[in-house]
């Protein structure tokens, strides 16, 4: 790996082009280096992890929302759409299908620098795949360096801190990935990529408060928009340049001002790209920061015995996840049984609350209005407050796998003065965790997540073309998608602006 350097520079100072880093990551995805055996396992894996967790949401408000929106722009060839036989124009299909992945919280995950959910790469990269006809061969090469630019973005460059939503990452990934696919030429790749920055730079409300469906809409909002970028820039167009460089740019008002510096490691030429190997995905329907709470829970109730005799309990735990999903974020919604799922989901003291009572977690059942309504459920939440350990945060940034860490210590106090303690670093389905996920609980989560949903024939199906990804030829991706009969697709039918007249 290379480390770029990453600064501001004036309108007067001269930046080559080979220099900056839109550049920089235009090469990596335009170097024609093979995918790594390892590597393309774990892109099945996700493809299998993604559609298990679009068939979950399928019939939810947001998903079907985005789909009806996706259905009003078809196209031929165009791209497949989850739970329909539909062909739409790609970006429409990013959008759709991207919703759906990400509505439940439930794909995978990579923190350092900053957050994300790298399998959102794979939506707007897929449906241009399925437009173009590309092989199976070459979807790999493009979902590689989706992740691998997403990944190492990341790892550089803090957006949270300065409330700028993680899909600021997300949008070149998605680029890049697109530039691979398609083979296009470093020039091409370099446009797209600046272009996609500039129009997914968002703030972090997405995630803040009253948290609405758009936590979903917006990965897919970026894939659809990295689809539009490089469409534009093949057509000869042109992006704002130098994008984080730039006197006016990224860096300069948008993260740490025109004095900031920034290290963002990036393959060098002939360079394998390695980084979806140290991505991880959820056992759990929840925030990745809640992972191994939910698993240290399950551990823990046994231990406690008579719930209702704990007088408080104290999870000491990383920056992360005291301000984002704690008591340390100052939400008072965090704390509300009235509040969305999405904000549940964001909300570590009812997530371990609910865990502990129910000796786990399921993506439906234990978000229901009357499941955080249950007084006993809520005396106990309102009894939980995090607190920032400064190792968990030194664990939680630590680039040595064997200290790096995303849970917490837990201090559970009882009535009668005693206090149980335990702590738990990496939620048992991490890769270093006490049960990694592989190819076999890939596929028990999609079999598990669509039982019922889609038939027994459609999943196998769909099994059997995503594990043949790397065979597939020109024109069969279109294989990598479901259908589910009309009646399990929810009874929302939400119309809009573009299906105006079929009301």
């Amino acid at each position: 790996m290379i480390t770029h350097d990453l600064r501001t520079y004036r309108s007067a100072e001269h930046l080559p082009r080979e220099d900056q880093l839109a550049w920089k990551i235009a090469e990596v995805a335009a170097d024609p280096v093979a995918v790594e055996p390892a590597v393309t396992e774990m892109i099945v894996n996700r493809i299998i992890d993604n559609a298990a967790v679009a068939v979950a949401s399928v019939a939810r408000r947001p998903v079907a929302s985005a789909r009806a929106q996706a259905l009003c722009h078809p196209m031929r060839p165009g791209a497949t759409v989850f739970g329909t036989d539909a062909r739409v124009s790609p970006e429409w299909a990013a959008w759709a299908n991207g919703t759906a992945v990400r509505e439940l919280d439930f794909h995978d995950t990579f923190l350092a620098a900053d957050y994300s959910h790298p399998g959102d790469n794979i939506p707007p990269i897929l449906a241009v795949a399925q437009h173009v006809g590309t092989s199976g061969a070459a979807l790999i090469r493009g979902i590689a360096t989706g992740y691998e630019i997403q990944v190492n973005l990341v790892r550089g460059i803090c957006l949270h801190e300065h409330k700028i939503d993680h899909i600021a990452h997300l949008g070149p990934s998605a680029a890049a990935g697109i530039g691979t696919l398609l083979d296009l030429p470093v020039e091409t790749i370099y446009q797209a990529v600046q272009q996609a920055l500039h129009i997914t730079t968002t703030t972090r409300q997405s995630r803040k408060g009253e948290i609405s469906s758009w936590k979903a809409f917006a990965p897919a909002f970026a894939g659809k928009m990295a689809i539009e970028a490089v469409d534009r820039v093949m057509r000869g167009e042109g992006a704002p340049s130098p994008a984080w460089e730039g006197e006016d740019g990224f860096i300069a008002y948008m993260l740490s001002g025109p004095n900031a510096r920034y290290q963002v490691p990036l393959p060098g030429k002939g360079e394998a790209k390695r980084a979806i190997l140290d991505t991880y995905t959820k056992e759990h329907s929840a925030e990745y920061q809640s992972q191994a709470l939910i698993d240290l829970a399950r551990r823990l109730g046994p231990q406690i015995g008579d719930l209702s005799q704990i007088d408080s309990i104290v999870i000491h735990t990383s920056h992360h996840t005291h301000h984002v999903i704690g008591t340390g974020a100052g939400d008072p919604q965090k704390m509300d049984p009235r509040a969305s799922r999405e904000t549940l989901d964001h909300s570590i003291m009812y997530i371990f609350a609910v865990a502990l009572e129910d000796g786990g977690w399921h993506h439906e059942r234990s978000y229901a209005p009357e499941r955080a309504n249950r007084p006993e459920t809520v005396a106990l939440w309102h009894r939980i407050t995090t607190v920032e350990d400064p190792e968990w945060t030194r664990r939680y940034h630590s680039r040595d796998p064997k200290e790096k860490a995303f849970g917490g210590r837990v201090v559970v106090t009882l009535k009668d003065g005693r206090t149980i303690t335990d702590e738990l670093a990496l939620a048992d389905a991490h890769p270093d965790g006490a049960r990694p996920f592989v190819r076999e609980n890939y596929v028990n989560k999609f079999l598990t997540l669509s039982d019922g949903i889609i038939t027994t024939a459609e999943q196998q199906r769909f099994l059997d073309a995503a594990q043949s990804l790397a065979t597939l030829k020109p024109g069969d991706l279109g294989a990598l998608t479901f259908t589910i009969g009309a009646d399990r697709l929810g009874a929302t039918r939400p119309h809009g602006i573009f299906d105006w007249g079929s009301k």
